[in-house]
């Protein structure tokens, strides 16, 4: 037994170290003020689980499933305050009316494919239904994300499985969180080189709350990369607006955005606006064929909104719109780092006809260094 459980903590160490060996931390780049969280990813919110299943089939498959949980517990029964906020809506997201109405998440949140919203969504429905005390639910409200993949992915194959989805769900842990072509990053590309899944967190001082806020991020979009300031696409001549092949900006981005802040939807709202400027820190400009998605929501028990209330007034804690810049800062920088992880945690990829490089790391040093961003 005690065997058993060094090679269960072994194998946590050496799995978060991988997951953070290439990471732009480790190398020196230090983006935005404030401390991460001990992970510097959305789980550093206590409670929020992440899955993925990657699928890579032949020549031409190259697609995935992302599942994030706002808890472990029974979603539907005791949903979490949430908000959507859409920076541009070239995109088919689904279950955004619901939030947008009530305020709040009933449903594991999952990131595909563009096509496979529709099987994503099936997939979860069936997923609630099954839970043990959801036998009288006869309304689900799923809510779907997707960037198009289909450069590096037979995308009309519709690849993606309830049980890949199921199995993303079932997947999903604490811990680190595996970044850049995973899950729903699978096929996805930024800035023209190979994007992914990213992720990064933020945790205010105790004078400001002692917040967390984590974001993960599937990026698919484009304009001209910046990595903490330095204009790193227009050094390495690859940009929007260069007339390459790959410097479209069309894609989009899925940022889901979680915290620990006894925060309603409008505040929630609020804080997914604020995304978007992280966003543009990192060069995106939300093309018009781009879908700029930001889903936020809230952990704190305190909040958390029920199925059946036992009372007809909920009496909750709110935090006070004073005290939201913080917060709105750490989304911020951790929306710009989380994107920049997704590129630095990309490898090269092949599919569909295409090949799509990794952005070239130890070129992008040279250039922090030149910029005197790192010593």
């Amino acid at each position: 037994m005690i065997k058993y459980f060094l090679s269960f903590f072994l194998l946590i160490v050496f799995t978060q170290m991988s997951y953070s060996q290439h990471r732009p931390r480790t190398m020196g780049i230090k983006i935005g003020v404030l401390p991460t969280g001990e992970l510097n990813a959305i789980t550093d919110v206590k409670g929020v689980k992440v899955g993925h299943v990657t699928i890579v089939k032949g020549k031409d498959i190259r697609t995935g499933v992302t599942a994030v949980l706002p808890h472990d517990g029974n979603i539907f029964q005791d949903k979490v305050p949430a908000a959507i906020y859409i920076g541009n809506g070239f995109g088919k997201l689904a279950g955004y009316s619901q939030v947008e109405e009530l305020g709040n998440i009933e449903t594991p949140i999952i990131l595909t494919n563009t096509l496979n919203v529709p099987i994503a969504a099936d997939a979860v429905i069936d997923y609630i239904l099954d839970q043990k005390g959801n036998e009288n639910v006869r309304s689900v409200n799923p809510v779907i994300g997707e960037t198009n993949d289909g450069r590096l992915n037979d995308i009309r194959g519709r690849h993606v499985q309830k049980k890949d989805v199921i199995q993303a769900i079932k997947k999903a842990r604490s811990g680190a969180v595996e970044e850049g072509n995973t899950g729903a990053g699978t096929g996805t590309i930024c800035f023209g080189w190979k994007g992914g899944i990213g992720t990064a967190s933020r945790k205010l001082p105790k004078s400001s709350g002692g917040y967390t806020v984590g974001v993960l991020i599937q990026s698919n979009f484009g304009g001209v990369l910046q990595v903490d300031g330095v204009p790193v696409g227009e050094e390495l001549d690859q940009y929007y607006m260069k007339g390459r092949l790959n410097d479209n900006p069309d894609g989009s981005i899925m940022v889901v955005v979680a915290t620990d802040a006894p925060l309603e939807a409008r505040n929630l709202k609020r804080l997914a606006k604020r995304a978007m400027l992280g966003i543009a820190k990192a060069g995106g400009i939300a093309s018009n064929g781009s879908g700029d998605y930001i889903i936020a929501f809230s952990t704190n028990e305190e909040i958390r909104v029920p199925y059946r209330a036992s009372e007809p007034v909920l009496n909750k804690p709110a935090l006070h719109n004073d005290h939201m810049s913080p917060l709105f800062m750490a989304v911020i920088e951790a929306t710009e780092e989380a994107i920049i992880n997704s590129l630095f945690a990309a490898d090269t990829a092949s599919g569909n006809g295409y090949t799509i490089d990794e952005l070239p790391v130890e070129k992008v040093i040279e250039l922090m260094k030149k910029y005197g961003r790192i010593n």
